[in-house]
Formats: structure tokens, C-alpha cells, sequence
């Protein structure tokens, strides 16, 4: 006869939060269940050490999923410890009374050394089943050198408060959980269905995960038994014992990428934080990299068992395109095991992955430098956000990043470090210089003195740039200085400034676009230039903000002007003759807009511009 007792706690309200509160999917109650059936095939493996002769000569061990679409019912069973009737009135019919982690108690106070592998830590997860079942029945039998069958005892519920108890032989050792499922929850009879959570969630559990499904041929009923869990958690193994096609076959099934890994990183961390990991740096971006969500995360395993698919606290968003498991027993989960508290072991095992990824990063540009300049074609740009997301690892991402220069040819790439290296006494700082393309910036004005100095200057080409070199403010001591801004060390000889006094004033008044009209000694070949203020926008970063539909009022700028240049000392001449000559301003105009093209921006008004133009070549066709 059946006893029927309430459960141990405030637990119709309490179980109505576990199975509608709890987990955010009700998809994963197959998790915590093969979960905790792999949970009772260690501990009876771990006893079979000390007393094989309680197990009966059963150790095939496995966990056996069955759907029978006639009742209604999913049945998950193991040959595992099993459960005497105290134990299951006292682990079922309380809420949070984890058996698992008793049993992980009990074994350190004995300070055994070889303890199993175990998931349950908050005894919740058995009670999952009910988000999708309207009945729960437990059948369960310990193991036992005597007693046999008779030991068995089936526990059943709706959920709803209370449970009933009674004995029940069992033939063989273990627990069998029978769902019978809600109305909406038969896609979980469904053996495609069923498959595909297997190889989501419990793909790599050690023992073998077998679908039973039973379906009619010729009339007569026909069993199948398929393996579905592959059971190979390579990054359990050590390196020396995965062979570099099995990396390449694990990456493929993280990534779907067929094209092999730049770098596999595999590593064990011990100490007060335990974990492993096996991480992949792909060899280059893949299709569709640029349309995903721009979220970093590892899939996090907690004894071979998938706890969350993507877990961004694990690896920064700039580091997004690393692909790879983490596997930690040490990590204090919530009670649904898919969020993670925040805790110190967290913050450990992110440190080790950005190290060892930024290390392993290091290790391909100076072994294999083709390959990594094939990783950073595709992801460096992604790399550079380290610089204003990663303060700690700042230096090292900038030890990463590759830049064209105006010295070298276009496609060529340096480091930061080797440009350092290569500049000539009295260069204190590092030039660069921002753009659309290198071909362009090449041409631009603004290189025009570092030329002539023989300082050669970064061609920042990546919109990217704009935002996150500023968080770079010096590298090895050297400070970052751009070409397009205005400074006072490019002033020119007081008298010539005295020559030019006049027409600089009338250009201020005829060009109310820009803030100042001065001469300069930055220029060598070119008429005119546009500087941005010091600490103002670029006009490359002007550009990008409009693109991107911000409202950006454009900043006005400094012309400088050659006072060497032909067209320049022209326009003086015109002025010395007569200052009163409109030809002064609509010249003055053509020296400004064609900064605005050096620079890369559109003319204001390139009608006007045009008409300027034919008028000079008018001009210059007329008899002297």
C-alpha cells in the first residue's frame, strides 16, 4: 500500500517557482536528469572499488532515454546507486536536499582522494521534470548485497505538494524516472527532438547515453538502441594525448568552419580555482563574422555537462572570434546551473583565458607570421577594441596590432614595436595618420615634413581607429601624435609672416568656414592644408559619425598655407598689386577647397569650385 506524505518545505509554492521561474527553458529538465543519472553511475562506480559484490556483476554502465508515444511517457534510466526508500522520501521529498552534494561532503571529511566527478549541487534539478510532466514516478532500487528486488520502492507526484511512497520490486539496480508528459510537451517524445538535446547538453558525459525508441515494422514491434553522446571531451584529456586531426575535427563542430585553426590553445589550471580549457584561434574571419551579435562567451562545461552556451563573463567581447569549452567543477552556480554568481573563481578563470589567448596571439605573429597577418586581415579590427575595452591587457593588444606605414609598400604591415624600433635619433614621438585607404594617405600633404625628415608615419585605415586610439596615449614611452592636427611647431619666420600679414587677414574674412589662416612650414610640395584643433575631431572621424547617421556640426578648422608654393605667393602678389582684386578671394577659396580634397571631404559647394577652375584655365589660355 501507498504512503502518502508532503513534501518537506513550503513546496506547492515552491515548486511552482522551480518549474515556472526557475529556468529560463524547459528544455534543459533532460539535462538535470541525465545529469543526475550520471551523478548515481559514479558513485556506484566509485563504490565498486571498495565492495564490487554489492553491484551484482552489473557494471555496463549507462544512461537509457526512452519516449513511448502510445502512454505518453519519456522514461530516463540508469543502473546506478539507486535509492532505498529513506533516501527517497528524504532526496525527493525534499526540496535542496542535494544527495549528490551529501555525498560530496561525506568523501571530503574522508579527504579520498579520488572522488568522482559529480553535477547536482542544489538538489532542484530532478524537480525540472515537472515544468514538463504532469506525473512524475521514480523507480529505484539501491544496491545491496542482500535484499535483492525487494529493495525497490517507486516514488510518484504531480507536483502539486505532496507525493505517495510504496515499496515495488525492481529486478535490477538503479532508478528509473517515468514522465508522463503534459499536452504540450509531447515534442519531447519525439526521438529527432530528443537527439539533438542529448548532443546539445550532455554530448560529452562519459558513459554512453542511449535513445531506445520502438516503431512497427511488418506489423510487429521493432526496438533500436542508438549511442547518441560522442563521450569524447577532448580538452579533458592532456595535449600530448589529442592528435592534431582530432583538434581540427572538435573545432569544426564548435565553429562549423572546415578550415583548420591558426592556433589551438589546451590548458589545465590547478590551485584554488581548477579548470580546463581547449581554445581556438581561427585562421581567419568567418562567413557571417560581421552580422553576428558582437558578444564575446566560451561554452562553459561543469563536469563534461554544458551549463551555458555562450558565457560572456568568460571571455571579452573583443576577443569574440575565439572559439572553446571551459570545464570547472570549482565554479558556485545558481540554483538552475545557467547563470553564474559573480565570485572570485570567475574573475581567475577569465584572467587565464585572456592571458593564454593574447599569449597564444603573441606566440602566431612571431613563429608564424604569415598566418597570423592572414588572422589580422579579417579580425584585427575586432582585436583593436582591446584598447578601449581591456585596460589591464592594453599594452598587450597594442603589441598585437599591425599598421601600413608611408615607408613601406602598399600591404605591407609593422608592429608597433618594430616601428619604434626603426625611428631615427630625435624622432620622440610616433607619427600616424588617419584615412579611408592607404593609397590616399600616402598622397596626403600632411606627410609632407616627415618625409623630408625621414620619419616615417602609421596609416591608420580601420574606422575602428578613430575610436580607439585615443585609449593608446603612448607606447613605450612614445607618445602618439597625429599629422592632421594643428600645432606651433610648424611656424615660420617672423618676417615672412609680416610679408603675408595682409592676405592672411583678408582670407579670415573671405573664408568664414575656418577658424584661422596662417602660414606653416609642414608643407614641401603642396599649397595648403586643413588642421583639426588639438584635442578636436579629425575630419576622418567627422566623416565616419555621419556615415553612421550621427549629427555632427562640422568643426571648424586652421588653413595653413605654404608660404614657398607657387599658387600661394601668386595670390600674394595679386593681393601686393591690389587688395581690393576679387580674384585674392575666389583664389584664396580654390587653396582652401583643395585642402578640403587632400583631406578626403567633400567640396561645399563643388559647382562653385568647378566655375573657379574654368575661369583659371580661361586665364591661363589667354595671350600673355
Amino acid at each position: 500500500m501507498a504512503d502518502t506524505l508532503e513534501f518537506k518545505a513550503e513546496l506547492k509554492q515552491l515548486l511552482h517557482l522551480i518549474t515556472h521561474s526557475l529556468y529560463s527553458d524547459r528544455e534543459v529538465f533532460l539535462r538535470e536528469l541525465v545529469s543526475n543519472a550520471a551523478d548515481a553511475l559514479n558513485k556506484a562506480r566509485f563504490d565498486s572499488l571498495s565492495d564490487a559484490d554489492r553491484l551484482e556483476g552489473d557494471t555496463d554502465w549507462k544512461i537509457v532515454v526512452r519516449p513511448d508515444p502510445a502512454t505518453g511517457t519519456l522514461t530516463v534510466s540508469d543502473n546506478g546507486v539507486g535509492m532505498s526508500r529513506d533516501e527517497a522520501v528524504d532526496h525527493l521529498g525534499t526540496v535542496a536536499k542535494s544527495g549528490t552534494k551529501a555525498f560530496v561532503e561525506a568523501l571530503k571529511a574522508k579527504q579520498t582522494a579520488d572522488r568522482p566527478g559529480l553535477i547536482g549541487q542544489f538538489g532542484v534539478g530532478f524537480y525540472s521534470a515537472f515544468m514538463v510532466a504532469d506525473l512524475v514516478t521514480v523507480h529505484t532500487r539501491p544496491a545491496a548485497a542482500a535484499g535483492g528486488p525487494d529493495l525497490g520502492v517507486t516514488w510518484a507526484s504531480d507536483g502539486q505538494g505532496a507525493f505517495t511512497v510504496e515499496a515495488a520490486p525492481k529486478a535490477t539496480r538503479g532508478t528509473e524516472v517515468v514522465l508522463t508528459l503534459k499536452a504540450d510537451a509531447k515534442e519531447f517524445l519525439e526521438p529527432y527532438r530528443l537527439r539533438t538535446l542529448v548532443k546539445k547538453f550532455s554530448d560529452f558525459i562519459e558513459f554512453p547515453v542511449v535513445l531506445v525508441t520502438t516503431t512497427e515494422k511488418d506489423g510487429k514491434p521493432e526496438t533500436t538502441e542508438d549511442t547518441v553522446n560522442a563521450r569524447k571531451a577532448v580538452w579533458l584529456r592532456t595535449p600530448r594525448e589529442v592528435t592534431p586531426d582530432e583538434y581540427a575535427e572538435f573545432y569544426k563542430l564548435l565553429a562549423h568552419d572546415p578550415t583548420p585553426p591558426a592556433k589551438t590553445l589546451h590548458f589545465h589550471v590547478e590551485g584554488k580555482t581548477e579548470f580546463r580549457a581547449l581554445l581556438f584561434i581561427p585562421a581567419k574571419k568567418s562567413f557571417g563574422f560581421d552580422f553576428e551579435e558582437p558578444k564575446g562567451g566560451l561554452k562553459l562545461y561543469a563536469q563534461r555537462v554544458l551549463i551555458m552556451e555562450r558565457c560572456e563573463d568568460l571571455l571579452p567581447a573583443y576577443l569574440r572570434f575565439v572559439k572553446g569549452v571551459v570545464d570547472s567543477p570549482d565554479l558556485p552556480l545558481n540554483v538552475s546551473r545557467e547563470l553564474l554568481q559573480q565570485n572570485p573563481h570567475l574573475d581567475t578563470i577569465r584572467k587565464n583565458v585572456v592571458r593564454n589567448v593574447l599569449g597564444g596571439l603573441a606566440g602566431l605573429l612571431n613563429t608564424e607570421p604569415d598566418k597570423y597577418r592572414e588572422f589580422y586581415k579579417g579580425l584585427g579590427a575586432t582585436l583593436k577594441e582591446g584598447l578601449a575595452r581591456d585596460w589591464e591587457n592594453r599594452e598587450k593588444v597594442a603589441d598585437l596590432l599591425l599598421f601600413e606605414t608611408a615607408d613601406g609598400k602598399p600591404g605591407e604591415t609593422t608592429t608597433l614595436a618594430d616601428y619604434v624600433g626603426k625611428m631615427p635619433a630625435g624622432q620622440d614621438k610616433i607619427l600616424y595618420l588617419t584615412g579611408e585607404a592607404g593609397a590616399q594617405l600616402r598622397r596626403s600633404p600632411y606627410l609632407e615634413t616627415a618625409r623630408k625628415q625621414g620619419r616615417d608615419v602609421l596609416l591608420l585605415t580601420d574606422p575602428i581607429d578613430e575610436y580607439v586610439l585615443p585609449h593608446l596615449t603612448e607606447y613605450k614611452g612614445k607618445m602618439f601624435q597625429p599629422l592632421d592636427r594643428a600645432t606651433t611647431d610648424t611656424a615660420v619666420p617672423a618676417e615672412a609672416t609680416e610679408t603675408f600679414a595682409g592676405l592672411l587677414s583678408t582670407l579670415k574674412v573671405q573664408l568664414p568656414e575656418v577658424a584661422d589662416v596662417r602660414l606653416t612650414s609642414r608643407l614641401t610640395d603642396s599649397a595648403s592644408c586643413l588642421l583639426a584643433d588639438e584635442h578636436g575631431p579629425s575630419a576622418h572621424l567627422e566623416r565616419l559619425l555621419r556615415r553612421a547617421g550621427e549629427y555632427t556640426p562640422e568643426a571648424r578648422r586652421v588653413l595653413e598655407l605654404n608660404p614657398e608654393h607657387p599658387a600661394v605667393l601668386a595670390v600674394q602678389k595679386l593681393y601686393t598689386a591690389d587688395p581690393s582684386d576679387a580674384r585674392v578671394g575666389k583664389y584664396g577659396r580654390l587653396l582652401f577647397e583643395q585642402a578640403v580634397l587632400a583631406e578626403g571631404s567633400r567640396l561645399p559647394d563643388p559647382v562653385g569650385f568647378a566655375a573657379r577652375v574654368n575661369e583659371l584655365l580661361v586665364a591661363a589660355a589667354q595671350p600673355a
